[in-house]
């Protein structure tokens, strides 16, 4: 529900405060075309209606999970034709979570691979240095 000093909608600082999306965020997202141009007062001031609200927080949960923008806007177009089920949700967010366990492994690697590099380093005052020694080896 708008706020009490405004019947007619929130104003992008109520938004933004409620939804947790930094203005410059809500601004961008109108932009690229994910959060619909809100209504203007006639001063200009944009004024969002309760939908909006509820989408950018879609939006930000959505990019708190790590989807990106393409993705997000893949889940919103479904959405926006009535055409979502279930079971599309879930295949988009099964593939996203393979997705991610796919990054977890390769930061594992990395920090292993770092672990081991810092763990080769003595850090002595000499010139020589494990480390630097290390990423100029040709694999």
């Amino acid at each position: 529900m708008p706020s009490s000093k405004n019947l007619r909608g929130y104003s992008i600082g109520e938004v933004s405060r409620l939804s947790g999306v930094n203005i410059e965020t809500i601004r961008y997202y109108e932009r690229i075309g994910i959060l619909p141009e809100p209504d203007r007062t006639p001063g200009g001031n944009r004024q969002f209606s309760h939908e909006q609200l509820k989408r950018l927080a879609f939006i930000r949960h959505s990019r708190d999970l790590g989807f990106t923008i393409e993705e997000i806007r893949g889940l919103l177009a479904m959405v926006d034709s009535r055409g979502v089920s279930c079971a599309d949700v879930h295949a988009r967010t099964t593939l996203h979570l393979q997705n991610v366990r796919e990054k977890i492994a390769t930061l594992q690697k990395l920090e292993t691979a770092l672990s081991e590099m810092a763990t080769e380093c003595t850090r002595g005052d000499i010139p020589d240095c494990p480390i630097i020694d290390r990423l100029f080896e040709v694999a």
